[in-house]
């Protein structure tokens, strides 16, 4: 015991600052205290991160298809041959690529399903193999919660509350303190001995991997903890969720404007009740209109709960080639009704549509899904050296 607490503690050194040996202090107890969880996040985050690429690696008999005709079936045409069959259309998502199937949503005996439809053929080709699906959704349970529920997640957000902790300790203690050995702080001497290869590896990726790793913990703790999530929004220009809640006497707040949404589509069903819809050949033209350029397009067909045509288009026509959502929305007839870029939103609303594929690296599609694996590879092995260099030096007292 006596041994254990000396490995866990030092005395001050000749000319050490105060805070770089408080930041050691720090570093090494919550280093220790959550190492486990901080390995089964960043280990569960690398394996969910090729999560698309991989279902449609397994599905790609359904995914990739050949151009068997110039001739593409129109939507119209689709929705009238699924109803020949019962099935009434309820979603389509039309890819960008034209070796890939389009998705079709679609109700059937009360009950909602998805399949892979040949855009070419006409061909069903089927729901998606559910193997790898079910595979990914525990992963996301770990990575969630621990497979434990909400006590699982709060246990995790406060491991990755302390890495951010670490992280930042991380930065102080690895700062030299001479710019002659900044050469040493950003190089991994191969050649020396394991222990110093593994200080090293602990010291020089975690520097080069602080900044990545830092911004997918927020934006991880952006969805487990409320007041992290209130903190964001704020600082970056919103209300307060809190003040929201409180200004409910202010015709212009977020209520206000989601009750008014609500009764405008009421008034649409009912006034529209006999009307006869527009085509969603129609439709996809006038968004066309709105949204002029080529994506990934998905439409979402009027039911009982949505009232309107909504055509989501992803933006990729920026300077990072981020996949950015524009959405606009038509009635049943066909009369254009709302316009959302993704550029004329505030910043705290861009960053809420974003949270998601921010943290999981899918804001740029794969180069940024390769990026965000090496760095959370990187994230799973400080831990492991982290830990080595703690247990080098117990072995070394005892």
């Amino acid at each position: 015991m006596k041994t254990l607490f000396k490995s866990l503690y030092r005395k001050r050194r000749k000319n050490e600052s105060l805070i770089k040996y408080v930041m050691w202090i720090i570093h090494l107890w919550l280093g220790l205290l959550s190492c486990v969880i901080i390995f089964i996040v960043c280990l569960s985050g690398c394996l969910y991160a090729f999560k698309n690429q991989i279902i449609d690696f397994t599905n790609r008999d359904k995914v990739y298809i050949s151009e068997t005709s110039t001739q593409v079936k129109n939507p119209d045409l689709i929705q009238a041959e699924l109803l020949k069959q019962n099935k009434e259309l309820t979603s389509l998502l039309i890819p960008d690529d034209k070796g890939r199937s389009y998705v079709i949503g679609y109700r059937e005996n009360q009950l909602d399903k998805s399949t892979y439809y040949n855009q070419y053929t006409g061909t069903i080709l089927g729901q998606p193999e559910v193997g790898s699906g079910r595979f990914f959704e525990i992963v996301l349970d770990i990575h969630r919660n621990l497979m434990m529920g909400n006590a699982g997640r709060q246990i995790l957000g406060a491991g990755v509350l302390i890495f951010c902790v670490l992280l930042i300790s991380g930065v102080i203690l690895w700062l030299p303190k001479k710019l002659k050995f900044l050469k040493q702080g950003l190089t991994v001497m191969f050649r020396a001995k394991f222990q110093r290869v593994n200080y090293d590896l602990h010291n020089t990726l975690g520097f080069y991997t602080f900044l990545i790793l830092f911004f997918i913990a927020v934006t991880g703790l952006y969805v487990t903890y409320p007041w992290v999530k209130n903190g964001l929004i704020v600082s970056l220009g919103g209300s307060s969720i809190d003040n929201i809640s409180k200004d409910t006497g202010n015709g212009d707040d977020a209520f206000g404007g989601l009750l008014e949404d609500m009764l405008q589509k009421q008034d649409e069903k009912k006034n529209l009740k006999d009307s006869e819809s527009a085509s969603i050949d129609e439709i996809l033209q006038l968004a066309d209109q709105y949204l002029p350029y080529t994506a990934v397009t998905s439409i979402e067909l009027p039911n009982k709960d949505n009232p309107r045509y909504v055509v989501i288009k992803t933006n990729t026509q920026n300077f990072l080639g981020m996949m950015l959502p524009d959405e606009v929305t038509f009635d049943k007839t066909g009369n254009f009704k709302t316009k959302e870029l993704f550029s004329d939103k505030p910043l705290n609303k861009q960053f809420t549509s974003l949270a998601k594929p921010l943290h999981t690296g899918e804001i740029m599609g794969l180069p940024s899904i390769i990026l965000y694996f090496i760095v959370s590879f990187i994230g799973c092995s400080l831990p492991v050296t982290g830990f080595l260099i703690w247990w080098h030096r117990f072995r070394k007292i005892k």
